[in-house]
């Protein structure tokens, strides 16, 4: 009798035992998975959340070194600070412009060494080109890039990984001057002034029919009260700072 009762009451402990640790392990694995999640949360940012009229002029650069200039020229005078977001393969090649860039206080930041579908590449492949794209321009202005702005305006669930494991913002547009197909001048103007708002993200790129526009189309944003500032300054990082809420 007594043997049968401790030989029950091990299986008894035992059990208990299993369970335990059963819950403990399924536990350690939910948080671990989780954790993974929470690391891979961050979306495309769109448009800025500092509630303030002020406006992110982002310029795409992998060609195009002819007209930035006379850009230059145009945001000097009417006080506005861009974000120009530069290949690595192009900065290699115009390392003076982009120190000029920099110098005139322009935020110079990270559109992939080359100008690729990175729909198309692995994990691995989008973040060397990331990193190496990072590499160049630090050892150009001596300074890092944290916002990326994929070549196309493409984006997966893969590249969102990448760019949240490299700890950058993955930058996209809420008006689209569409400049790269080179239109009318005023089209470009009228793009931008009838579409802009508080926080606006507004994609251009160095084309010979952006520089003709400038003038008009800076003027207008002056006029309505619009202040010209870099990506960072309308992203602002929540208490927690885990990045912009302003997210879609």
């Amino acid at each position: 009798m007594r043997i049968y009762f401790f030989s029950r009451k091990s299986l008894m402990v035992t059990g208990v035992l299993s369970f335990f640790i059963l819950g403990f392990l399924c536990f350690s694995f939910c948080y671990a998975n989780k954790s993974i999640q929470v690391s891979h949360n961050k979306e495309a940012v769109y448009q800025g959340n500092s509630g303030k009229k002020a406006v992110a002029i982002t310029v795409n650069v992998d060609w195009g070194e002819e007209y930035i200039p006379a850009m230059l020229d145009s945001f000097a005078k009417y006080d506005a600070r861009v974000s120009f977001f530069v290949t690595g393969k192009w900065a290699e090649k115009n390392p003076e412009l982009l120190k000029q860039m920099d110098k005139e206080g322009h935020s110079i930041q990270n559109h992939g060494y080359k100008h690729l579908h990175f729909n198309n590449l692995s994990a691995a492949d989008a973040s060397q080109q990331i990193k190496q794209a990072e590499d160049v321009i630090h050892k150009t202005i001596g300074k890092k890039s944290k916002f990326f702005a994929s070549p196309y305006g493409e984006k997966n669930q893969n590249l969102i990984n990448v760019v949240a494991d490299l700890n950058y913002e993955l930058i996209m547009w809420s008006v689209d001057t569409i400049d790269w197909q080179r239109p009318e001048p005023q089209v470009i103007v009228d793009r931008v002034l009838n579409k802009v708002h508080n926080d606006a993200i507004i994609l251009m790129h160095p084309t010979e029919p952006t520089v003709k526009a400038l003038p008009e189309l800076l003027q207008g944003l002056d006029g309505e009260g619009y202040k010209m500032v870099t990506i960072d300054e309308i992203l602002v990082k929540n208490v927690e700072g885990e990045g912009n809420e302003a997210r879609t």
